[in-house]
Formats: C-alpha cells, structure tokens, sequence
C-alpha cells in the first residue's frame, strides 16, 4: 500500500537562557558548576542554569514535517546520540501515521539489553511527538482528534513553583496568580528554605479555605519521614502530595498512600505504562502524573486509559521546554475524561512562548489547546540561535 514515509530524521539542542534558576534563586551550598549545571541541596537532584530539551523534526518524502520534544535537561547530546546513530535510521521509509506501532518497535530495540526508560525512553518519545504532530498535518486534523476524540479546549491550570526568595514573596506571588483567576498551586519542597509545613500554612491563611494546595515533595523522604510530615499538613487539607519517596521504592510509595488522609502523587519519571502498571496494582498513588516529554503521545495515553480503569486522576507534569511537548501534553489531556487540571510552570511556559508560534496559551487559571493540524505549534525564527543542529539522518 502507497502512503507518507519518513524521509529525514534532525535533531537539535536547545539552551535557552535565563535570569533565575528553575525553582528559583539559589540556595545555601548551592551554585552553578562550569559545565552550567546546580544541584539543588534541597532533594540532590542536578538542573540546568539554562532552559534546554532536545527538539526533533521528522520530515515525510513529500515535505511534510512534524515536530517533537523531549528532555534534554541534562547532557542532551546523549538523547540527540541516541536518536540520530539508532532509532532515526531506523524509522526511515516508515508511514509516519504509524506512530503507536512505530512506539512499540522502537521499545522493542533495546530490551535485549534492559534499556526500557532514561535517556532511551526519552529519545522514542521525543520522536513519538514528532509523528503525531506530522500524522495530524499529513490528515489535516488536530492531533486531540485523533486520540479518539475532543472533550474540551480548554484545560484548568495549576500555577506551579512559587520562585521567590523568601515565604513572604512566595506568599506574594500566589497571592498575584490568585487575583489573575487561579485557584490552585503547588511549591517545591527542596526549596522551601523556611519550612514545608511553614509554607503549607502561609499559603492556605493567605489564599484561603477555597484553594487547592499541592507540595511536590521531590524524593526527599523515605516512606516513614513522608508519613509524618503529610500528618502534619494533613489539618491545611492539600489537594495532593507529589512524590513523597524514591521514585524506585514500590514499597514505600504504596505504604504512605494507604497511611495517610491526603491524595498522593506520583508518576513524571515513568517514560512507559511498564512502570506505571505495578503502581497502580499497589495502588501506591490516586493522581497519575505523566510527562509528555518522557512518555510520548502513545504512552501517555496508555497510562492515562489505565488510571481512568483504576478510577484514578491524571494531573499531567510539565516542566523545561519550549513549548512543544507542552502543546502534546494539551491535546492529550484535551482528549481523556479524568484530568480535572494540568500543571503550569509558569516560569517557564511563559517567557518561552516568545520562541514559537501558536495560539496556545495560559490565561484565567486554564490552557488553550492550540489550533490547527498536528500539534499546532512551530519553532520561530527567534529560536534558530538557540539552537545547535546537527546534520539530518536521510
């Protein structure tokens, strides 16, 4: 059978700059090393100074493109690697409309050699985004469409991250987001230098018994610590407590959610519905948070299907880019029947607009899901000096 087939494969490093770090100023001990890089002490977990993610564009032989994203946070010539020595050559001459098979197959390389996530399931679904923008093009349907269906256009927002260098301009900031019609937010335990309970209360006495408070507790705890400390917010009733123990201890997560009276968390470190599946049979969690530039449009929407089974929430994460990933992170959620918010880094999401074109944006407490065929969203022309390309594999 005739149809589309992918013809090139390109990959680009984004390094975007900016004035204050992600999560916000820098803290006791903390700086930034000479390869651009902080450890934040507050949960040992390393981020860029800059803003930077691996874009990917897969052209069809008849000129078509889409366009894809996915984290390059750290050393993302390790993602660009991956992409341009292995999975790029292969998906040459493949439909591009194929993008949940061609998922699989990608998946599939590596096992052998008990590759299943990290910067390899980064790399497949950086190019899994790619195809659903480029299949929505190639149909002339917006990719929402072709999840099976549109359920909305818009998509409450949670402000997340209160970047300021004291509680009083966190307490500030919100204060602000709230007279903007914002109603729910969530701050960053490893920078909250004056006390996560301390913050808890400030923000509940300052925006009131309406909002909806949320922590990421950022792997800071066992499960033990996080038990105690989620009795101790329990009485400013937060709406969720994100990732409240390693990421890989199954048995702690599972022991703090049946301990505790508060929903829990977890999920934007899972790049595949393998990882999320013994969670959910633990129920170790009741709000499922995927992350599009981990997981992929076809994965994400495996692990959305899955929660909306086991009766559970999907709040997605989102976090550094350019906007892309966030665009595919919309329609998906645009398309499932149990996400009652998406996150919103603002700090991020806002200023990095400026770099592409698309009527996607963050106004009144929700997302517009972008317009027009694929994911809606292009690169501008101010974000070609950000970009370090490589030559196209063809």
């Amino acid at each position: 059978m005739s149809g589309p087939r992918i013809a090139a494969v390109e990959t680009f490093v984004v390094s975007l700059p900016r004035d204050t770090p992600y999560l916000g100023p820098l803290g006791e001990g903390e700086q930034v090393n000479a390869r651009g890089y902080l450890v934040r002490q507050g949960n040992r977990t390393i981020y860029p100074s800059t803003d930077m993610s691996v874009l990917i564009k897969v052209t069809a032989e008849e000129g078509t493109w889409g366009w894809g994203e996915t984290y390059g946070i750290v050393a993302p010539e390790a993602v660009t690697a991956l992409i341009d020595d292995v999975l790029g050559p292969v998906i040459l001459g493949r439909d591009p409309r194929d993008a949940t098979a061609i998922h699989e197959d990608l998946y599939d390389l590596m096992r052998v050699r008990g590759a299943s996530g990290g910067f390899w399931g980064d790399a497949i679904a950086g190019i899994d985004i790619a195809l659903w923008d480029l299949a929505g093009k190639l149909s002339g349907l917006p990719v929402r469409k072709l999840l099976g269906g549109q359920r909305t256009v818009r998509v409450p927002a949670y402000v997340s991250g209160l970047p300021g260098r004291t509680l009083a301009d966190k307490v500030a900031l919100a204060r602000d987001f709230a007279a903007r019609g914002f109603t729910a937010f969530k701050y960053a335990a490893a920078v909250s230098f004056e006390g996560i309970v301390d913050e808890m209360r400030a923000l509940r006495e300052a925006l009131g018994p309406r909002a909806k408070l949320m922590v990421d507790l950022h792997w800071k705890f066992d499960a033990g610590e996080a038990i105690q400390l989620i009795d101790r917010l329990a009485p400013f009733a937060p709406y969720f407590v994100e990732a409240p123990c390693a990421a890989e201890d199954l048995e702690g997560q599972a022991r703090v959610a049946a301990a505790v009276r508060v929903p829990v968390a977890l999920g934007e470190e899972w790049r595949s519905v393998h990882e999320a599946l013994p969670r959910f049979e633990r129920r170790a969690m009741s709000i499922v948070q995927p992350e599009m530039g981990h997981t992929g449009v076809s994965q994400f929407m495996q692990i959305g299907r899955m929660a909306h089974a086991f009766h559970m929430r999907v709040i997605p994460h989102a976090s550094i880019g350019v906007g892309i990933f966030q665009a595919a992170s919309l329609h998906a959620s645009a398309s499932l029947p149990n996400v009652p918010m998406h996150e919103y880094q603002h700090s991020v999401f806002d200023r990095n607009l400026r770099f592409v074109d698309t009527t996607m944006r963050c106004e009144s407490g929700a997302f517009i899901v972008p317009d027009g065929p694929g994911l809606g969203i292009e690169p501008n022309a101010t974000l070609w000096s950000f970009l370090r390309k490589k030559a196209p594999i063809s």
